[in-house]
């Protein structure tokens, strides 16, 4: 893991970090548990008798994966959310908070990246009238 990422992770207590397929399964989102637990804490808090509270369990939160950074800073992503995920050797660490970052198989990312281009100013205007 590149030492920006290992860094940030410093931040948190602890090595134990979540792993989850994004909910569209084009890649894998990392969580520190810190974090994880705040975003488990805010689905407790909605009405359980939901249908999306219920299908957000389902759907994501049931595929989360404990796992940990080692001794010199890796981490052993589980074979069946890479092969979920379409990973290959060759990946991207996109780094969106503090709060987790995306591995993405790198083609797959020149792909979102070359189809999203003609919407950045759209995203950012979309970001500019939410405040950020």
């Amino acid at each position: 893991m590149p030492a920006r990422f290992r860094e940030a992770l410093a931040e948190y207590q602890g090595d134990e970090l979540v792993v989850v397929p994004e909910i569209h399964d084009r890649c894998l989102e990392i969580h520190p548990m810190e974090e994880w637990r705040k975003l488990s804490a805010k689905l407790q808090d909605q009405p359980r008798f939901s249908a999306d509270v219920r299908d957000a369990g389902r759907l994501y939160f049931s595929r989360a994966h404990e796992i940990s950074l080692d001794g010199v800073g890796r981490i052993l992503l589980p074979p069946d959310l890479r092969e979920q995920v379409g990973l290959g050797k060759d990946v991207v660490l996109v780094g969106l908070s503090l709060s987790y970052f995306e591995i993405w198989d790198r083609v797959r990312f020149e792909e979102f990246d070359r189809d999203n281009r003609p919407r950045r100013q759209e995203i950012q205007d979309g970001l500019a009238n939410k405040g950020v």
